[in-house]
């Protein structure tokens, strides 16, 4: 028993590490761009307020994660293995063609497959599921609409400013890439601590669903990691191929992304720091002027948003398989 939960939460380290360099790109790669810091000051400074975000803001996406999606009585130590195998599998994979896909949607993905193959469909909590969904679905969406209208407001108050506005959005950065990576940390170093922990409840290491302090710390070390190695393909996709980034729009885009994703993790909502970023990119963009967008390239992430869910829904769903038929004896653990 102790070698499976080790082994389980080896793996969800390593989800949490994948996560941090995937995602590092989307918190660094406007200052980046925009040339207002370095990368290896950007990143180390991303990674800092990463480990710290998850300790201020509290554990309600974990809560979520954990323990609102799956009937955790109902399920066995498989699935969860199968479900993170999975998401790991697809993160490198996106990683290594350089596309910016989602790890949150990876993960949900992950669950949804390995809980219906494993344990049937109607163990899955429509309710929670529902909230993941909408939290996920509708954070681009918010993120595109706040970041065009943000621009619009920041366009309008410095029209008339001289050019040393620039100095302004360039130093204002710290602050506002800081929040963004506050924000990273908190909503998705908790997907990862809500799976170590309904790991434990299922184990029989905890007796109720209840994250363990030194889970937090685990989990926002690992993604912290993550970050301060960076992910050079995905920054590369990010901070240059939508359109020419400057301060004005690194800025705005960093204050849209961190109040969204900052609003739906006090409110227990997982949503995707990669979609988040990415859309607000493209509505700052936008209000700058429509044609500077170059929507192709918006339309390739948005097909891998499209396919995220149901391709690791069937990777896991295999994993789920196959785990069951060669090692059955750990679909008993429960």
């Amino acid at each position: 028993m102790t070698l499976i939960i080790i082994i389980v939460i080896g793996l969800a380290l390593c989800f949490d590490f994948l996560n941090g360099i995937h995602d590092s790109s989307n918190i660094v790669a406007t200052m980046i761009s925009s040339r207002a810091i370095s990368p290896r000051l950007a990143l180390g400074l991303t990674a800092t307020a990463e480990f710290i975000g998850p300790f201020i803001f509290g554990v309600a996406v974990a809560n979520t994660i954990g323990h609102e999606i799956v009937n955790a009585d109902k399920i066995n130590i498989a699935v969860i293995i199968a479900a993170l195998t999975a998401a790991i599998f697809w993160n490198l994979f996106t990683w290594y063609a350089g596309i910016p896909s989602s790890s949150s949607h990876a993960l949900i993905g992950g669950i949804i497959g390995a809980v219906i193959i494993g344990a049937g469909y109607q163990e899955i909590k429509l309710s929670g599921i529902g909230k993941v969904l909408i939290a996920l679905f509708t954070s681009p969406i918010i993120g595109i609409i706040c970041g065009y209208i943000l621009m619009k407001v920041i366009l309008y108050f410095s029209s008339y400013a001289s050019t040393k506005i620039n100095w302004f959005f360039k130093r204002s950065q710290l602050f506002t890439a800081l929040i963004l990576a506050f924000s990273h940390g908190t909503n998705d170093a908790q997907k990862t601590m809500g799976i170590i922990t309904l790991s434990l409840v299922l184990t029989g290491y905890l007796n109720n669903f209840q994250v363990p302090y030194w889970v937090i710390a685990l989990s926002a070390g690992a993604i912290a990691t993550g970050t301060a190695l960076g992910g050079w393909r995905l920054i590369k996709t990010l901070g240059a191929k939508f359109y020419k980034i400057r301060p004005i729009h690194a800025f705005a885009t960093q204050l849209t992304a961190a109040m969204v994703i900052i609003g739906n993790s006090i409110m227990g909502g997982p949503v995707s720091t990669t979609q988040v970023v990415s859309t607000a990119i493209m509505g700052v963009g936008s209000a700058d002027r429509v044609n500077k967008v170059r929507w192709g390239v918006a339309k390739e992430i948005g097909l891998a948003w499209i396919l995220t869910i149901p391709s690791t829904a069937f990777v896991s769903a295999v994993l789920y398989w196959l785990l069951s038929h060669y090692l059955p004896q750990l679909t008993l653990i429960r």
